[in-house]
């Protein structure tokens, strides 16, 4: 094999869930694709790699240092919607259903890990409660057992904001999923949460 499909073959292969075949077989695509469209995309990868930031009100991903939600002046500003991380944040806005703000923890507290609520932005959270402008926090962190560990620590530190309403995302069975293959914690979250018909 040519050291330079080698070469680019490891590099792509570095992806998450990009196996040693689907590396090669994205290495072949690239060879055939137009040299003008191959340098515009390496370009928009070294750009959004050195140029993107964090937005400094709710740490989503932006050009600038106020992400295009939190610049938006038709967002509700008196609710908070606390997701992990930017990928969350993503998945929530495409629904078109929740028009409050974010904020974007940057993970999840996980001692294997070394992550401590230290290393999330918790702080910058509390900072923006302070204001006294917020009125609900919705939880939106996964239902793992790190991501239950981070809500009960978020739960303790909003106790310190009793006027804020705190609460979260439904949790439960999903669509189409057959009662008998749901898992035990699952099946308790649908009956606390469940809803009159």
């Amino acid at each position: 094999m040519s050291k330079l499909l080698d070469n680019v073959t490891n590099e792509l292969q570095r992806l998450p869930g990009i196996g040693r075949r689907t590396a090669l077989r994205l290495a072949m695509h690239i060879l055939k694709m137009d040299t003008a469209t191959v340098d515009s995309m390496t370009e928009s990868i070294s750009r959004f790699r050195h140029d993107i930031r964090s937005c400094r009100s709710c740490n989503n991903l932006s050009d600038e240092d106020l992400c295009p939600i939190c610049s938006d002046p038709r967002r509700d500003r008196s609710t908070i919607c606390v997701v992990e991380q930017v990928a969350d944040l993503m998945s929530i806005e495409n629904t078109a259903q929740y028009r409050g703000m974010y904020h974007v923890l940057g993970g999840v507290i996980s001692p294997m890990q070394g992550i401590g609520p230290s290393d999330l932005k918790i702080d910058l959270l509390c900072d923006k409660l302070l204001t006294g402008e917020i009125k609900e926090v919705i939880m939106a962190i996964s239902t793992s057992v790190e991501g239950e560990t981070t809500l009960f620590y978020l739960l303790n530190r909003l106790k310190a904001f009793p006027d804020v309403k705190v609460s979260t995302i439904a949790r439960g069975i999903g669509f189409g999923d057959e009662l008998e293959y749901v898992d035990e914690l699952t099946i308790t979250h649908a009956l606390i949460n469940r809803r009159e018909l």
